[in-house]
């Protein structure tokens, strides 16, 4: 956590680089130039200048003022972590951001962007607003952030790893091919990648540059000839990747990527407003290409597994799942004996999933939660902030693994020690809603936003909610939070495909006593045709037993109860035979029937 002196220093000497640049303030979002949710050291710019450390923000600073603007995920994590005296903290929706602006920037004042780090939408997102409050906004040619971050780290430098077809399930070339129909399609000449996700996906490559999502940093052009153009730091790339990727995909020095575009005049170029940076725009417009504007092709075609993918997630899951029961058997009976605390508990955890096959690192970092911090959405323990599994209590946690076959990502909440009635009644409603999403049944067609009110609908008949999604796609040993597709009350316009993975995770929190949360992984499947219509529905992937000390059977149905049974039921047959002596006792008792 950094402190407040610190906090003051950097903003202060920020504040003194604008008035250099004769600007009267930044735009500071929390990306890279790659628009991916994690981010390398060197590229953490919003945490460095604010405290703020959560994935998703932005900050204006002006010349005298700075705001930073959080969803609902993080305004209490913000509110802890920054300097609230010199900087405000809000909600990011655009009208909080325009009225912002409007209490304090003067008409004609210039608001300095860094191009590599907006998207083009982002930037057309706040050109409308800075010209409509009379201002500038203008695209710095250095970022001011690094003309004053003197010890700022040197940018990642890992290795490229091949990511095979018995993992992949699918070559690179076949998916080329995939993008060529489509760039033809279109009549476009190429395709501009700046998502590391998508590069990845596209040529069965993985790395490590940024923490838990297994990416290498690069662009790419595809060529609708399947032709490949990479644009990386050679010191990363060995001769075993460049055989393995083969004659047509060529490897360049990063630093030529904008040279390169430029020669795409008069091309017909496919860019995604959403993903590619403004800058990548600016150069195409200003060499006279002909932009297409359309969403990454790659993005939705690495939602739908192949059965090789799928395969590799049901048996990440199982591993994942003895991992999770064995740190669950050990948490319940150290505490009796002994304090075990949050970052001990997130440790012990860590610790079972590196005895699995496969396991490759976690898929983000662990959020292992009691009380009052279980109300941060996103909260997980530092040395400051590390707590004790006091009796009484909640705890949750929220974790996951990348496994070379799979990503992971599972929510559970236990009852340390006699949980409250409330605690009881609050925990039942928010299973009830997890059991109504895992076992509806929908028709083709539709999207995550149709769906969102059944997970939500037993908290909203006592005046409840929760802000945040209910669920996010999965990568396949990919990124833990991937699209197109979700499941959120907000528009989701995807709908939702066989071999699709989203999570079921609804919840409620308490700001200052506790949280809960229940997170399932789940695959979209078709079901036998019945009626008029083709029908869709959710199987779990998760193996994990929910809290039977948390739920009040009297508030379930007949039907409920059944699930719950037969869901554990199928969790001892997976997993029984997978544990040992230590955790089986524990398993046993965790998985029989409700009664």
């Amino acid at each position: 956590m950094i402190s407040a002196d610190l906090q003051v220093s950097r903003l202060f000497r920020l504040q003194q680089a604008l008035k250099d640049h004769h600007a009267d303030g930044l735009v500071v979002p929390r990306v890279d130039c790659y628009q991916g949710e994690y981010v390398a050291l060197c590229d953490e710019r919003l945490a460095w200048l604010t405290g703020f450390n959560g994935s998703a923000g932005m900050a204006i600073v002006l010349t005298n003022r700075a705001c930073l603007f959080v969803d609902g995920r993080y305004t209490l994590q913000a509110n802890q972590q920054v300097l609230t005296d010199r900087v405000d903290v809000r909600s990011r929706t655009s009208s909080s951001i325009r009225d912002w602006l409007m209490e304090c920037i003067e008409p004609g004042s210039t608001l300095l962007y860094d191009p590599w780090l907006h998207t083009h939408q982002q930037f057309k997102e706040l050109q409308n607003i800075v010209s409509d409050l009379g201002c500038n906004l203008k695209a710095c040619v250095i970022n001011p952030i690094d003309t004053v971050w003197d010890d700022r780290p040197t940018p990642p430098l890992s290795l490229v790893r091949t990511h095979p077809i018995e993992w992949s399930g699918e070559e690179s070339q076949s998916k080329r091919q995939k993008i060529s129909y489509i760039l033809n399609k279109v009549k476009a000449d190429a395709l501009v990648l700046t998502s590391p996700e998508s590069i990845a996906w596209l040529l069965n490559l993985r790395g490590q540059d940024v923490p838990h999502t297994p990416i290498s940093h690069a662009f790419v052009i595809v060529k609708s000839d399947t032709n490949v153009e990479v644009f990386i730091n050679m010191k990363k790339v060995t001769t075993e990747v460049v055989e393995y990727c083969g004659y047509n995909v060529e490897w360049f020095p990063q630093e030529s990527f904008m040279d390169i575009l430029q020669q795409l005049s008069e091309k017909r170029v496919l860019v995604d407003p959403y993903q590619v940076p403004q800058k990548v725009v600016n150069i195409l417009q200003a060499s006279g290409a002909k932009i297409i504007f359309e969403d990454d092709p790659c993005i939705l075609l690495r939602s739908v597994k192949n059965t090789t993918e799928l395969r590799g997630a049901h048996a990440a899951h199982k591993r994942d799942a003895v991992a999770l029961v064995n740190f669950f058997a050990w948490l319940l009976k150290s505490i009796e004996t002994q304090e075990v605390t949050e970052l001990e508990a997130s440790l012990h955890l860590k610790a079972e999933r590196q005895k699995q096959p496969l396991f490759q690192d976690l898929s983000f970092v662990t959020i292992s939660s009691v009380g009052s911090n279980g109300a941060i959405i996103h909260y997980h323990p530092t040395r400051e902030s590390d707590r004790i599994l006091t009796k009484d209590n909640l705890y949750l946690v929220d974790s996951g693994g990348q496994y070379l076959d799979g990503t992971t990502d599972v929510t559970r909440t236990l009852a340390i020690g006699q949980p409250t009635e409330e605690q009881k009644d609050r925990y039942t409603r928010v299973l009830k809603g997890h059991i109504a999403l895992a076992t509806t049944i929908f028709p083709v067609g539709t999207n995550g936003q149709q769906l969102d009110v059944l997970a939500r609908q037993y908290l909203w008949q006592v005046g409840l909610d929760y802000e945040h999604g209910t669920g996010h796609g999965v990568g396949s040993y990919l990124s833990v939070h991937e699209g197109p597709h979700r499941i959120s009350k907000y528009a989701s316009f995807t709908p939702l495909q066989p071999g699709m993975i989203v999570s079921n995770e609804p919840g409620y929190y308490k700001p200052g006593e506790y949280g809960i949360r229940i997170e399932n992984l789940v695959t979209v499947v078709k079901l036998p045709f019945i009626g008029e219509h083709p029908m869709l529905g959710f199987e779990n992937l998760t193996l994990v037993p929910f809290d039977k000390k948390l739920i009040d059977v009297s508030m379930l149905s007949k039907t409920e109860r059944e699930w719950i049974d037969t869901y554990h039921h199928k969790v001892w047959e997976a997993l029984s035979p997978l544990v040992g002596s230590e955790t089986i006792d524990w398993l046993k008792v965790a998985t029989e029937p409700l009664g």
